[in-house]
């Protein structure tokens, strides 16, 4: 059996996280009714966050592929559900950036494509930062 000669691989946002954001948007939809339905300003908040977290959901429906790799280059999902290809020439640097904060550790991994700068954190990725930060080394040709 031969190897495939343009290995590729995505990192996309987990399943759940979609189904998550919409039960959220539901929920604060609900407890906005049940709590005090007769006031319209906190119905209105609350209906303009439910929307924005089922917009928030609807992104990860319609581009859950949100980094791929092959031996031509990156693409990544930019903008609300657009794709942005990026050929290795193009990119100068892939690094993770560790920032600690009130005790808690945050990931991301940062492609300099030198007029763009592309963010991703674990659960954009389905995958640790770091992780994906040595394939797409291993992926770029030499």
């Amino acid at each position: 059996m031969s190897a495939d000669p343009s290995p590729s691989r995505q990192w996309r946002v987990p399943a759940a996280l979609p189904a998550l954001k919409l039960t959220g948007a539901v929920a604060l939809l609900a407890l906005a009714l049940l709590l005090d339905g007769s006031d319209r300003v906190r119905l209105a908040l609350a209906v303009l966050t439910a929307v924005a977290l089922a917009g928030w959901a609807v992104r990860d429906l319609l581009a859950p592929v949100r980094l791929a790799v092959d031996p031509a280059g990156i693409t990544v999902v930019q903008g609300f559900a657009g794709r942005r290809r990026l050929p290795w020439t193009s990119i100068e640097k892939v690094t993770v950036d560790r920032r600690a904060r009130r005790g808690l550790t945050s990931e991301l991994l940062e492609i300099d494509a030198g007029e763009s700068l592309h963010l991703f954190g674990r659960h954009d990725l389905g995958a640790d930062p770091a992780e994906v930060a040595e394939a797409l080394h291993e992926a770029r040709p030499h």
